[in-house]
């Protein structure tokens, strides 16, 4: 069983769109990754191994599902196959700083088979609604005996 991605990073984005992947994150996904667009309003940072498990599930919705097939349509438009530089930066592409609302800093997090990077303004604003209470969150895991 491989072992996900885990833990919090605060960093940014340099003047030509680059961000350096923590170096913990970095070494697990390899020599490259797949950066795309997250659900929620981040991006979502796989491996190339983890974007092709995504695929094949995403392949597995029926294609007359239409408003599933809108979401994938958006995620793959907005994928872009990336190489870490010698300081271990990505670039990130002007479409995804858009959809993200990236202008510089970052918090970059390991979600167990991928990576988010929020817009560290949106991550920590006060009206964001991706925060829970404790009872919220055992709320939601009782329904998975967990």
């Amino acid at each position: 069983m491989s072992m996900g991605y885990k833990g919090t990073y605060y960093n940014s984005i340099d003047g030509k769109n680059r961000m350096i992947v923590p170096v913990k994150l970095r070494k697990q996904l390899g020599e490259g990754c797949v950066i795309t667009i997250g659900i929620e309003g981040c991006l979502r940072i796989y491996s190339q191994e983890g974007w092709e498990e995504y695929e094949e599930k995403l392949d597995a919705i029926p294609e007359n599902d239409l408003e599933a097939q809108k979401i994938i349509r958006k995620i793959f438009a907005n994928a872009t196959d990336c190489e870490f530089d010698k300081q271990g930066k990505v670039n990130i592409p002007e479409n995804l700083k858009k959809h993200a609302h990236i202008t510089k800093d970052l918090v970059t997090m390991g979600v167990k088979r991928f990576i988010e990077v929020w817009a560290k303004e949106v991550w920590e604003a006060p009206d964001n609604d991706l925060d829970m209470t404790v009872e919220e969150m055992a709320a939601v895991l009782r329904q998975y005996n967990i």
